[in-house]
C-alpha cells in the first residue's frame, strides 16, 4: 500500500505541475498557442502521437492535461493513447529493441489515422466540450506587462496562503522526487523531467501576480482537479494491485492464441503498466505470435488514461472502447496473416 501511494502522489504530482505550466504558457501567451494548436488538427495528432510514443506515462499524462483544458481534441487523445506503450517501452527496448521500433512507429501511425476517423465521426464539436468545469481563462489585467513584471518582492511580503500552501507542496515534492521518496528510485530522464518541472512549477507559484494564483492555480487547477486526481487514480491503483497479486492470468492466456488475443485486448483494457508485460513475456518466448503484443500494445496506454477518470469518465470509456476496436481488429487481421 506504501508502494500505492507513491505512485499515486507521483501521477498526481506531474498531472498536477503539468496543469500548472500549461495555464501559466496560456495566460502568459494571452491563449495564443491554444488558439493556434486547436486551430490545427493534423499537428494535433502529430503533436499527440509524439508524446504517446514517447516511453514511459509523461507524455500521456501531458495529453490528457491539455485535453482536459480543450487544447486537444478526443481524437488526438485517441491518438495518444494508441501510440503509447507506458512504462513497457523501456522493457520493450531492451528486450526486442528491433521489434520495439516497428512497433512504434507502427502505432504513431495508426494512432494518427484512427485519431482523424474519431474526430471525424465524432466532429468539431468534442473540442467544444470540456472535460473540466473550466476551459483555459484569461482576463484582461493579466495581459499586461504587470503580469510578467510579477512584483515578486511585495507578493511575498503580503504572502497569501494559495501562494504559501502551493510553494511548500511543490517544494516538498521536489525535494521527495530529489531524495527518492517518490518516483523513480534512481536517477533516470524521467526522474529528472520529473524534478525539473516541478522546479519549473515552484518558479511560476513564487513570481506570478496574486490575481492569476488565486483565480487559476489555486481554484481551478489545485482545489478542483487534485483531489479527484489523486483519489481515482489511488483507487484505480488499489484495485489494480489486487486483481494482479490474487489473480494469476497467465494460466488462462495460454490455452489458444485466439482466446489469448481476446485476453489480451481484455486486459489492455486495464489502467495499469503491468499486465502487459505477461504478452510482452509470452511473445519474448514465442509462446504468443505478435498480433497479440500488437493488439495489447494499441489497447493498453499505461497509466496513461488514470487522470481521465478524475476529468471525465464518459471520455475515459469512451476512449477505450474505440482502442479496444482498434486493437481487436488490428490484432485479429495480424493474426489471420501469420503474423
Amino acid at each position: 500500500m506504501i508502494d500505492v501511494v507513491k505512485h499515486a502522489l507521483t501521477i498526481t504530482g506531474f498531472v498536477f505541475v503539468m496543469m500548472l505550466v500549461i495555464e501559466y504558457l496560456n495566460v502568459l501567451t494571452s491563449g495564443a498557442w491554444q488558439a493556434r494548436l486547436a486551430g490545427h488538427r493534423w499537428g494535433q495528432y502529430v503533436l499527440a502521437a509524439a508524446l504517446g510514443a514517447a516511453p514511459g506515462c509523461l507524455g500521456a499524462f501531458a495529453v490528457v492535461a491539455m485535453y482536459s483544458h480543450r487544447v486537444l481534441t478526443v481524437g488526438a487523445v485517441v491518438t495518444a493513447m494508441i501510440a503509447t506503450s507506458g512504462d513497457e517501452a523501456f522493457v520493450m527496448l531492451a528486450m526486442i529493441p528491433k521489434q520495439a521500433l516497428f512497433l512504434a512507429c507502427g502505432l504513431f501511425a495508426l494512432g494518427i489515422a484512427v485519431g482523424a476517423l474519431t474526430d471525424g465521426i465524432l466532429g468539431r464539436r468534442t473540442t467544444r466540450q470540456p472535460a473540466c468545469c473550466e476551459g483555459f481563462e484569461v482576463h484582461a489585467e493579466e495581459r499586461s506587462n504587470e503580469f510578467l513584471r510579477g512584483r515578486v518582492l511585495r507578493q511575498w511580503k503580503n504572502c497569501s496562503a494559495a501562494r504559501g500552501v502551493l510553494a511548500v507542496v511543490l517544494a516538498v515534492f521536489a525535494l521527495a522526487l530529489s531524495t527518492g521518496l517518490v518516483g523513480p528510485p534512481v536517477w533516470t530522464w524521467m526522474r529528472v523531467t520529473l524534478l525539473a518541472g516541478s522546479l519549473a512549477a515552484l518558479f511560476i507559484v513564487s513570481t506570478v501576480p496574486d490575481h492569476f494564483l488565486e483565480e487559476h492555480l489555486w481554484k481551478h487547477v489545485a482545489r478542483a482537479h487534485v483531489p479527484k486526481i489523486f483519489l481515482w487514480t489511488f483507487g484505480a491503483l488499489v484495485v489494480m494491485y489486487v486483481l494482479t497479486e490474487h489473480l494469476h492470468l497467465e494460466e488462462s492466456i495460454r490455452s489458444g492464441k485466439w482466446l489469448v488475443l481476446a485476453v489480451a485486448c481484455l486486459v489492455g483494457l486495464i489502467p495499469e503498466s503491468g499486465p502487459h508485460l505477461v504478452f510482452l513475456t509470452l511473445y519474448v518466448h514465442g509462446s504468443v505470435p505478435f498480433s497479440v503484443l500488437l493488439a495489447s500494445s494499441i489497447v493498453q496506454d499505461g497509466h496513461g488514461m488514470l487522470p481521465m477518470l478524475a476529468h471525465s469518465r464518459r471520455a475515459f470509456f469512451g476512449i477505450k472502447a474505440v482502442n479496444l476496436a482498434a486493437g481487436a481488429l488490428c490484432g485479429a487481421t495480424a493474426m489471420a496473416l501469420g503474423f
